[in-house]
């Protein structure tokens, strides 16, 4: 049976990268009915803490990973990699140097593995020196303790970053010394920023809570990060977990590095949340309303009206605060190049004032009726329905863009927009 690992340092958030590794390991169990586990790597005791494993278990779920067994904690394997390190020192493979246990790197050899996705890699041990196994503190070095607990919880393959390609011969040494079989080995082209540089800050956000927090789904996040250095085949671009982990073939990635294109990102959230049932995407605006302070007892039936409104307008959720900002008070900025352009001018004041008496007098206040309003002005003053739309938009709202006019007024209700209408035509 398949069994793959993730293995998370607790030392910070949870990073795109590892986010991405975490999910081609957890696809190919899953393609071929294994298993997928958790292993912690937190022998950092001074830079570990359970807040960082906590915060990366939840992204871990919200991204709809889920893990088959208990997690193991290296920080509790202390005295079982210390007792496999003694096993090399009496066979003659390590020694001791103080505190330290040492492993003798074999001269002259070629050691070749066949990598998932490189093909064959080759490597000299007359390039690496001697390996230390557990340091003059005690803990262990990250090589050994690997190896250590892959063995011991039974890994068949390890789909990985390329920057752990280097790792490889010697942990393949590391079984061997142990009498242990070696797993297949899988590296995967790093994420670099789209100017080919490591991926940084100035790229977008480096950590999945970053993502969560702009308003980005986790849908769309994870079919973005699937197709970083693997395709599913033709020009398909949109595909959830569930149809990836069907058609999944690691020999179809690619071993050149993966460039993010956050605009590409922005993009496929975009087609996530317009295609998205609003009741679905309700527990993220209130996210997002809770962090930016706006909406405070909003009704659950007015966010349903304005996320239907909105949701084919934004890429991410963040942008739908600012964008519905006026429908929560009456401390809405607005936009001062409008103000100017459009209730400035005496001949929009008039119009603005005039389009309230004639709203005034309307019992149903719905978007239909509203638009039918304004025409029916526009033709009787004989001028153009925008020289009445446009006051109207920036005197409810603040903004020159957004969503329907008549739609926004119908969902503020006739005292709210009459109100605005008037205060800005006085």
């Amino acid at each position: 049976m398949v069994r793959v690992r993730f293995a998370p340092s607790p030392t910070g958030y949870l990073h795109i990268g590892s986010a991405r590794t975490a999910l081609f390991n957890w696809v190919y169990a899953r393609r071929y009915g294994g298993k997928f586990l958790l292993r912690i790597e937190d022998t950092d005791l001074t830079r570990s803490e359970d807040r960082f494993l906590e915060e990366i278990m939840t992204d871990l779920k919200w991204l709809g990973i889920n893990w088959d067994e208990e997690p193991i904690r290296q920080s509790k394997r202390f005295d079982i990699y210390r007792a496999s390190a003694e096993e090399l020192v009496r066979s003659g493979r390590a020694y001791r140097e103080g505190e330290a246990y040492i492993f003798k790197m074999p001269a002259g050899r070629m050691i070749e593995i066949d990598d998932m996705i490189h093909g064959k890699v080759s490597f000299n041990t007359d390039d690496i020196k001697d390996q230390v196994m557990i340091k003059s503190d005690g803990s262990p070095a990250y090589n050994f303790c690997c190896v250590v607990d892959d063995a011991h919880l039974g890994i068949t393959h390890i789909i990985r970053g390329d920057d752990h390609l280097s790792n490889t011969p010697k942990q393949f040494l590391f079984y061997e010394a142990l009498g242990l079989k070696s797993p297949e080995f899988g590296h995967m082209p790093l994420i670099m920023g789209a100017d080919g540089a490591k991926l940084s800050k100035r790229h977008g956000g480096v950590s999945v809570e970053e993502y969560k927090r702009e308003g980005y789904l986790p849908e769309a996040l994870v079919n973005y990060l699937l197709l970083l250095g693997w395709s599913p085949g033709g020009d398909r671009e949109i595909l959830g977990l569930d149809e990836a982990v069907k058609i999944f073939d690691i020999k179809n990635m690619t071993g050149v590095q993966a460039k993010f294109d956050l605009q590409k990102l922005r993009w496929m959230n975009g087609e996530y949340l317009a295609k998205q049932k609003s009741r679905d995407l309700l527990p993220f605006v209130k996210r997002q309303l809770a962090d930016s302070l706006k909406g405070a007892g909003c009704p659950d039936d007015m966010l349903l009206k304005l996320i239907d409104l909105y949701k084919v307008r934004i890429k991410t959720l963040s942008e739908l605060i600012p964008a519905i900002d006026h429908f929560f008070g009456d401390d809405y900025p607005v936009d001062e190049k409008a103000l100017e352009k459009y209730l400035k001018p005496a001949a929009s004041k008039n119009i603005l004032l005039e389009f309230a008496d004639s709203l005034d007098r309307i019992s149903d206040f719905s978007q239909a009726r509203l638009e039918e309003a304004c025409r029916v002005m526009a033709e009787e003053k004989k001028i153009k329905a925008g020289e009445i739309i446009h006051p109207t938009r920036v005197a409810i709202s603040g903004k020159t863009t957004g969503a329907g006019l008549f739609e926004m007024m119908e969902i503020l209700g006739k005292p709210k927009v009459i109100e605005r209408m008037r205060r800005a035509g006085s």
